[in-house]
């Protein structure tokens, strides 16, 4: 009998690059969003799919779902700094209300639910690399904890119900991870730095440069989580690419590899930016067999070619999406 999953945030990147994975393992996939910053366009090319089912939705309300559910995926909340920034109450009422909205829907339909972490529960970082026993080092009431403490609150609920109601829960932490359907405009830095180099504009770094970061190509992302959702383990899991690269090189990687002739220029860091970040992922290895397949290379050729599709009105876009509807006065 084909199993049923509910993945929330699904016209979001890294929800559309799940529910093109569940749908290729046959799964039928029930997809939700409310696009306060997913995007139609993601899920477009499913409006045919037999296996797929859209419900327009916002998952801080009562979730209702007829029949049997097998697996729940939360993946619904701003992820970029330059949305929960301007949403802030929305991020923290996504990651505590939507979550508890789930986790009842996962008890009432006696379903296994994973939810979608972050390295931001790490903070900026005193230890290095990263690994799951660590507690992390995150300013709760600067205004990137907003998310941070989000999905702390997250994990923290998760785990209750999986205490007290014995429910199956699965809980990854997702490093920084990239690929096609980035929102190009989404203030993170790779999408930053090819957007700037396509419109011919110097290449931005803020700080000096010597912070450093560590990219997941998208489709390894997708394995780690499809692989941790099957396994045992209730515990959080760090899923994401150890290859470690200061921003200041990424930005000479990013001038090669779309051949511009830009210079970099440096801007003040904000407030909180996380100085190092890298995943130990000695847990996935162990637990899933899982390590990141893809290069930097290859997936950052890959991304490249994909936003050299964008159209012009796109590429020089601006502002993601107005979210005045989504914010009550």
């Amino acid at each position: 009998m084909t199993k049923k999953v509910l993945i929330t945030g699904v016209a979001g990147f890294l929800g559309s690059h799940l529910c093109d994975k569940f749908l290729s393992e046959n799964f039928y996939v029930i997809g939700m969003d409310n696009f306060i910053t997913g995007d139609e366009d993601n899920i477009r090319h499913l409006d045919k799919n037999n296996n797929f089912q859209f419900i327009e939705h916002d998952v801080t309300e009562f979730i209702k779902i007829e029949g049997t559910l097998d697996y729940i995926l939360h993946f619904a909340s701003p992820a970029s700094p330059i949305d929960y920034l301007k949403i802030p109450i929305q991020t923290l009422k996504v990651g505590s209300l939507g979550t508890h909205n789930l986790l009842g829907l996962a008890k009432a339909k006696k379903a296994r639910i994973l939810i979608a972490s972050t390295s931001e529960v790490y903070g900026d970082p005193l230890i290095h690399p990263q690994s799951e026993e660590y507690y992390g080092n995150v300013n709760t009431i600067g205004p990137r904890g907003v998310y941070d403490e989000a999905k702390r609150f997250q994990e923290s609920i998760t785990m209750a119900y999986h205490r007290v109601h014995g429910l199956e829960t699965r809980i990854v932490r997702i490093f920084n991870t990239y690929g096609p359907r980035m929102r190009l405009n989404d203030g993170r830095v790779i999408p930053a730095f090819m957007g700037q180099a396509l419109r011919g504009e110097d290449l931005t770094i803020f700080g000096d440069g010597s912070q450093t970061r560590s990219f997941c190509y998208v489709d390894d992302q997708v394995e780690g989580i499809f692989r941790l959702l099957l396994s045992d383990y209730v515990y959080p899991v760090n899923i994401g690419n150890p290859h470690e690269i200061s921003i200041r090189d990424f930005a000479e990687e990013i001038i090669k590899l779309t051949k511009s002739s830009q210079k970099v220029i440096y801007k003040d860091l904000p407030v909180d930016d996380p100085m190092q970040r890298k995943p130990d992922i000695t847990l996935a290895k162990k637990l899933l067999d899982w390590i990141p397949l893809v290069s930097r290379k290859v997936g950052m050729l890959r991304t490249f070619n994909y936003f050299e599709t964008l159209s012009n009105e796109e590429l020089y876009k601006s502002e993601h999406k107005s979210f005045d509807n989504h914010i009550r006065k």
